[in-house]
């Protein structure tokens, strides 16, 4: 069950808030639809419910705010927009992917590609989908996690009638099942076929919250599809022969050749047509829309209300002869309507309000009683006191240029419905403040970090030009000679500021964080990349393995390579290879972190390889600089003395990495990289920190 209250968007500059004061149930069981046009506040207003975007108001999931649920993702499924996926992985790559970051066995990827029906095309790559497969896509990556409720946002925007269908049977098969659904449309005829209950929003504001049924009977209206070469003489033979019959009807011109015609059927619309011998293409029922409701008018006394059974469904009884359409109006006697038109919220509480109650909630657009306090216990909630319909009323208008007098209300009427009094303090306070937390998952960070390396081949195509290079680079270093074998072996000329092997380190680190942006997978329910220690430790774990990976491959193939052009000269094995093995994988482990903080930080792939080739082209100068400045006191000889502190005894050899770890460091480049490493994390840290104060 979701129970929203009080949802607000900040106000934006010279322009009233997308979403205004939206309070609304959808319970478990059933579909709920949130309809509005295009601008109404649809989307914002389920970002607000989810936290991904900052405001006022609360949202309940069965009785917690989603920030209060351990795991997110296994309570509520998400579908916003495409699926945010690289273009490069699988189907079922990228579904396996998830699985690790919502804590589910892998088997599940494989149960959703059968319930969304992609088992066919699990090995197709996500850009090469079309828009159905990719709502398909979505669904499925909504329903990994089994959870009660899936919020989705204009599912069917894109697909075709059979498609479209096919997307609501699942929706309709899960809320069988005990599941909340909430979508969101902005088809008035889609949400009536779709849907149980109907929320519509119009500019950002609540202003019906019916039953499917009251909504099609006071906003849909049956019409007839006419379409023929001489629509406008047969309209205007209809309204000829309605207003001779005393008959009403509606004639709407939609096009050259299209009309609908509104009180009317198929058989009396032939009928004239076959009469007149006018020609006729296409004839048929449809459902039309009243259009929206109008604005609430103001109070009235309960004396001036008429029982709601003495008014028609339609409130239409009088034909209106005015023009070339006729026009319905209220018949004698009837209750004039606010405006041109009824509004659907008055109807809808017209066809439920008690005889003996005062219409004062359906006059004033008052909120149901909102007896929303959590339960621990399901979807159980107080009971409203009144024992009134908590649906068959809508939330108040907080507009300020509305002036609505507010009639006395009774005590009881006043306590059911928890209306302030006017010199309460409490009537000015604002509903809580939406705060954008940060997501728990990934939940196995390590797993879901390796499936993101290994899914798409931008890893192994790296690989491949880093070897490939570094073969290359190393004969022509040896050919042209003058070049110490342990920079041969690297391919590291002097030259170049950073080997191959280090580039290819420092850009695979800078894609770890950066594809996150990019193609960012897991912010698809939580608005953004979680910066959490496990994912930091897990890609800070997997890059320095892979830079591992490529630098030993790198040196075996230039060794190979070596032997085969030049023979056993260049290729003998130094007598300080265990400290020029250890300085080797600080190197490339170091340029591989730096990639993945600086992209975390930045949140750029592209930056992160910047921070790579920064150091030795920026960084080292300004050390050295430094260093070797005019001062009281130099720092010259502290590589000597810094061999002289490792040279004492460590238990079980140690001394010797810890030499090879120390030459890394008194070194240009690895003092510089040490000092980049330092700056980055510690960046890292306060930018985490700063989003979890937010």
């Amino acid at each position: 069950m979701i129970q929203a209250i009080g949802l607000t968007s900040n106000p934006r500059e010279e322009l009233p808030p997308a979403v205004d004061d939206v309070s609304f149930e959808a319970r478990a069981g059933r579909v709920t639809a949130l309809l509005g046009a295009e601008g109404a506040g649809k989307t914002t207003a389920l970002r607000l419910m989810l936290e991904l975007q900052r405001g006022r108001g609360i949202t309940y999931f069965r009785g917690r705010p989603l920030h209060r649920i351990a795991h997110p993702s296994r309570e509520v499924g998400v579908l916003l927009g495409d699926v945010p996926g690289h273009p490069a992985r699988t189907v079922r790559g990228h579904l396996r992917m998830l699985c690790a970051a919502v804590g589910v066995p892998v088997q599940r990827a494989d149960d959703v590609l059968e319930v969304v029906g992609l088992v066919s095309l699990r090995n197709e790559r996500l850009g090469t989908l079309s828009r159905g497969m990719d709502r398909r896509l979505g669904l499925g990556c909504a329903l990994l996690a089994d959870p009660h409720t899936l919020v989705l946002d204009a599912p069917t925007e894109g697909l075709s009638v059979r498609e479209g269908a096919w997307l609501h049977g699942i929706l309709r098969a899960h809320a069988r099942q005990g599941g909340t659904v909430l979508f969101t449309t902005g088809d008035p005829k889609e949400a009536a076929r779709t849907a149980d209950r109907v929320v519509t929003l119009e500019a950002g504001r609540l202003v019906a919250d019916q039953d499917a049924a009251d909504f099609a009977r006071t906003r849909l209206r049956p019409r007839v599809a006419v379409l023929s070469p001489y629509a406008a003489r047969l309209g205007a033979l209809l309204t000829k022969e309605a207003r001779a019959s005393r008959r009403s009807i509606e004639v709407v011109i939609e096009g050259g050749n299209r009309l609908s015609v509104y009180g009317s059927n198929c058989a009396d619309v032939g009928e004239v047509a076959y009469r007149h011998g006018i020609l006729v293409h296409q004839l048929a029922d449809e459902v039309g829309e009243a259009g929206p409701a109008g604005p609430p008018g103001p109070w009235r006394p309960p004396e001036a209300w008429t029982p709601p059974d003495a008014t028609p469904a339609n409130g239409f009884l009088q034909e209106s002869t005015q023009g070339d359409t006729t026009r319905d109006e209220p018949a004698q006697g009837e209750t004039p309507p606010h405006g041109e038109a009824e509004t659907a919220e008055e109807a809808a509480l017209g066809a439920t309000q008690p005889l003996s109650a005062p219409p004062v909630a359906a006059s004033l657009s008052l909120p149901p009683p909102l007896p929303l306090v959590p339960s621990n216990e399901g979807d159980d909630t107080v009971p409203p006191a009144s024992g009134g319909d908590p649906h068959s009323a809508t939330t108040p208008s907080t507009d300020p240029s509305a002036t609505l007098p507010v009639p006395p209300v009774p005590p009881v009427l006043s306590a059911s419905l928890a209306l302030p009094s006017p010199h309460d303090d409490s009537a000015s306070r604002l509903p809580p403040p939406i705060t954008v937390h940060p997501g728990r998952s990934p939940l196995r960070p390590l797993r879901y970090e390796l499936r993101r390396l290994t899914g798409v081949g931008v890893g192994y195509f790296t690989l491949a030009a880093v070897l490939a290079a570094s073969t290359l680079l190393c004969v022509v270093l040896a050919r042209a000679g003058h070049t110490p074998q342990p920079r041969l072996l690297a391919a590291w000329p002097q030259e170049l500021p950073l080997p191959p092997a280090a580039l290819g380190a420092g850009l695979l680190g800078a894609l770890a964080f950066g594809d996150e942006f990019r193609h960012p997978a897991l912010a698809v329910d939580r608005g953004t990349v979680p910066r959490r220690v496990g994912l930091l430790v897990a890609k800070l774990l997997v890059a320095a393995a892979t830079a591992l990976l490529s630098g030993a491959l790198t040196v075996g193939a230039d060794a190979v390579v070596l032997h085969l052009v030049y023979g056993e000269e260049l290729t003998k094995v130094p007598t300080d290879w265990l400290s020029l093995s250890t300085s080797w994988a600080a190197l490339l482990t170091g340029c591989a972190w730096a990639g993945v903080l600086a992209a975390g930080i930045f949140r750029s792939t592209t930056a992160g390889l910047a921070a790579v080739l920064g150091v030795p082209i920026v960084v080292v100068p300004l050390v050295q600089k430094a260093v070797e400045g005019p001062a009281v006191r130099s720092a010259a000889g502290l590589s000597g003395r810094l061999r002289d502190l490792v040279l004492m005894q460590w238990p079980f050899g140690a001394e010797r990495y810890v030499a090879g770890g120390v030459r890394m460091i008194v070194q240009p480049v690895g003092g510089a990289l040490a000092l980049s490493l330092t700056a980055l994390l510690c960046a890292y840290v306060l930018t985490a920190m700063r989003s979890r104060v937010r």
